[in-house]
């Protein structure tokens, strides 16, 4: 039976790769996956054929990595963080169901929140959800339920894809739902390029994030009421120090 890993690979940096996921791509014949998380992999292992493909491509992609194991190759399917938060597990577990002789590994990795909450301190002590602001594949009223359920439930609130070249107001929109709820003082912070080169990051008000001009390659996080700073740290406590 052919094979395919489905490999979280974590921010990008080598120190992040688990061994597990080394383990998969070392195994594999071919290395595939999105143009940009080729490029962070591929001199990783320089022997290795690849296939990429560009954004709105997921389908072929992923296709392509299913004929290719049927033919006999070992694919790695590389994705950021991991890759079943927001990457290609899913597609291909949906896609694979039509190929039962090839079997499906998922490799998870290191996701965004947990990368980027390391930078910050720890903002994920209690209780958090993750959501995603891209509205290529969920409706913007949708996305506005979330957050909203999300603030009126008091959770730290992690959100991927703030803003884009053709999303430039996501934020700033996303940030007015969530003060429908939660204190304009609420602690806040963001993290660009997290394990990458030109990493930088700022804890901040959520009033003072909503003017914030980010891009796809930053993780915010919207801290719950108990969210507060700590020595510079952004800190949610899970409440051990209550008598």
């Amino acid at each position: 039976m052919s094979n395919i890993f489905v490999v979280g690979i974590g921010p990008g940096d080598a120190v992040f790769l688990t061994q597990q996921a080394r383990s998969a791509m070392e195994q594999a014949d071919v290395l595939c996956g999105y143009t940009v998380y080729i490029d962070l992999v591929a001199p990783l292992f320089p022997e290795k054929e690849t296939y990429s493909t560009p954004m709105k491509k997921e389908v072929d992609r992923c296709r392509w990595a299913l004929e290719t194991a049927q033919c006999g190759k070992t694919v790695a399917m590389v994705c950021s963080g991991d890759a079943g938060v927001y990457g290609m597990a899913g597609l291909i577990l949906e896609l694979g169901a039509d190929c039962p002789d090839v079997a499906i590994e998922i490799v998870p990795g290191v996701t965004a929140a947990l990368s980027g909450a390391a930078v910050l301190g720890a903002p994920l002590g209690h209780d958090f959800c993750v959501i995603s602001l891209s509205d290529l594949l969920t409706p913007w009223d949708r996305i506005e339920t979330r957050l909203c359920c999300a603030a009126e439930g008091d959770f730290v609130v992690c959100i991927y894809n703030p803003c884009s070249k053709k999303r430039t107001d996501t934020l700033r929109r996303a940030c007015a739902v969530l003060m429908e709820h939660k204190s304009p003082d609420t602690v806040c912070g963001w993290v660009r390029n997290i394990g990458r080169d030109g990493q930088e990051s700022r804890i901040l008000s959520l009033k003072e994030l909503a003017d914030e001009t980010l891009d796809m390659f930053t993780t915010v996080f919207i801290g719950s009421s108990s969210t507060t700073i700590c020595s510079g740290n952004m800190v949610t406590p899970r409440g051990y120090r209550r008598p």
